[in-house]
């Protein structure tokens, strides 16, 4: 959909639809000091229309806060982050929501609001622009691809833990942004649901849309991202494709406990696994 870059006179500048291949969030020598410790360390990331890129690495890595970087919520102490050929500081809070998506590792509603309810709170971004028309759509299929459609006269408060993080997702979904930056989107959710999301995160990609995600699952991240960056001790010690980074020396050597990396007998593809 072409998508006008200003509306109205004044109003945000919305954006436009990028190309395969195109950078459209690009962190230069990031550098992250938090409570007197640095937690990122010249670190590099390109972000690139139509493809999925997984944040991977041990407890205390800096994967969170690298996503923190890129969502403009942890400023950097060195360096630069940008999104969609600009620095952060140049486009408003309204201008930053409608062209990334963000889902955090916990969700918190204080006020009994519904499901539906929750999931239109996504679309508060293009309030008063000429895609305003679409929220019900965007909600329904939020909705429906974050398997909660059953879900939606309920109250947020009275899910269960796997039943918030789904409604969560389908709140980022409704918001329609070129760019999902999703903070262990799997961590509450059964083996379905893991799949599930991984997979919507792949249509996405396949749409055009860029999708950077934390991940702990290697095997997830192996058999759903384009590419992988691997972080240990606030630095990228490895970063391309999950067959090229993801070798069994360096996963072992992260991690300090030895890992296998091989080929599924039937599917050829990757799988790894703790050595047990």
């Amino acid at each position: 959909m072409s998508r006008p870059t200003w509306w109205p006179r004044g109003g945000p500048r919305l954006p436009v639809p990028s190309a395969p291949g195109d950078v459209v969030a690009q962190v230069r020598g990031a550098h992250l000091t938090r409570g007197g410790t640095e937690v990122l360390r010249g670190v590099d990331l390109e972000v690139r229309a139509g493809e999925v890129r997984a944040l991977l690495g041990p407890n205390g890595a800096g994967k969170s806060s690298l996503l923190g970087v890129l969502t403009g919520d942890l400023p950097v102490t060195a360096g630069t982050v940008a999104l969609d050929g600009h620095e952060l500081g140049h486009w408003t809070t309204t201008e930053l929501a409608l062209r990334r998506a963000v889902l955090l590792q916990s969700v918190s509603v204080s006020f009994p609001f519904t499901v539906a309810e929750v999931v239109r709170m996504g679309r508060s971004p293009w309030r008063g622009t000429p895609f305003e028309d679409e929220d019900d759509d965007a909600v329904t299929e939020g909705l429906a691809a974050a398997d909660v459609t059953h879900l939606a006269g309920r109250l947020f408060t009275e899910l269960s833990g796997g039943e918030r993080a789904r409604a969560a997702l389908a709140r980022v979904l409704a918001q329609r942004a070129g760019v999902l930056l999703l903070d262990e989107p799997t961590a509450a959710l059964d083996l379905r649901h893991q799949e599930l999301v991984l997979q919507l995160a792949r249509r996405r990609a396949q749409d055009g849309g860029a999708v950077v995600v934390v991940v702990h699952d290697l095997g997830l991240a192996a058999a759903y991202a384009d590419r992988v960056t691997v972080l240990s001790g606030g630095r990228v010690v490895a970063d391309g494709t999950p067959g090229d980074a993801l070798t069994p020396e360096l996963l072992s050597g992260v991690y300090e406990y030895p890992v296998d990396v091989f080929a599924h007998p039937s599917t050829g593809r990757q799988v790894i696994l703790p050595v047990r």
